[in-house]
């Protein structure tokens, strides 16, 4: 994903491809290429041969006093994945960082170069006496990313963009494996999952400017194309669990 705008001035990376363009460069060139990448992402997970993600057999039950509960995510540009997050009833923050490598507070310019090992992650803080862990599972299989592309999502590639779940505890790595094995058994997918299972090492929030980036920019190209349809499809899909 590009550097985002700062201060006003848009940072570019030649070695990555950028998530930002403004101006005339934008309306000129990228639009109509974003046309054709829109064209071609119906879509934003991956293709289903049933059309549906079943819900987990393990871990779908809620707890029976409101509590506080942390879940990590990884699967691809964190943006999307709080935006997704940030409308599931139950959740009371979605924050975007990262996870998985071994460098203490990276910056995101470390973690961009695919060096440091880790990915681009979304810390999710819920109460599982409204949302369940399992349910978070489901939403994320389902339209938070595409759980069968390796290293990458869309157009962003690097081992920072892999799909991944970080787990905190001994019944979050149960019932992730459980899920993945569901999944795989039932073929829910055209193509195999290569989501990662492994400890939660540490999570470092992201730089300010990443936090709720799709709500501060929902017009940039990078978020039409590739963000906003995820909402789209978590509101169709689990209509009973999106807010506003």
């Amino acid at each position: 994903m590009p550097f985002p705008v700062s201060y006003g001035v848009t940072v570019l990376n030649e070695n990555k491809m950028n998530r930002s363009l403004s101006g005339f460069f934008a309306f000129v060139v990228v639009i109509p290429i974003a046309l054709v990448l829109l064209a071609s992402r119906i879509t934003s997970g991956a293709a289903r041969t049933n059309g549906y993600v079943s819900a987990p057999v393990a871990g779908a039950e809620l707890s029976t006093a409101p509590a506080e509960d942390t879940a990590v995510f990884a699967g691809g540009c964190f943006w999307g994945v709080e935006a997704v997050f940030d409308h599931v009833k139950g959740v009371k923050k979605a924050i975007s960082g990262y996870a998985g490598g071994n460098l203490a507070n990276p910056t995101y310019e470390q973690v961009s170069t695919g060096d440091t090992g880790h990915a681009e992650s979304v810390e999710v803080i819920y109460d599982p006496s409204k949302v369940a862990y399992g349910k978070l599972l489901q939403i994320f299989f389902s339209v938070a990313h595409d759980p069968t592309q390796l290293n990458r999502q869309g157009p962003d590639h690097g081992t920072q963009y892999r799909s991944a779940i970080f787990y905190r505890n001994a019944e979050q790595q149960r019932v992730a494996e459980s899920y993945i094995k569901q999944l795989t058994a039932a073929k829910t997918f055209s193509s195999p999952i290569v989501t990662q299972v492994g400890a939660l090492h540490g999570f470092y929030e992201a730089e300010e400017y990443h936090q709720h980036y799709l709500e501060q920019h929902p017009n940039q190209l990078y978020i039409v194309i590739n963000d906003k349809p995820k909402l789209v499809a978590l509101r169709k899909e689990f209509p009973d669990i999106y807010r506003d």
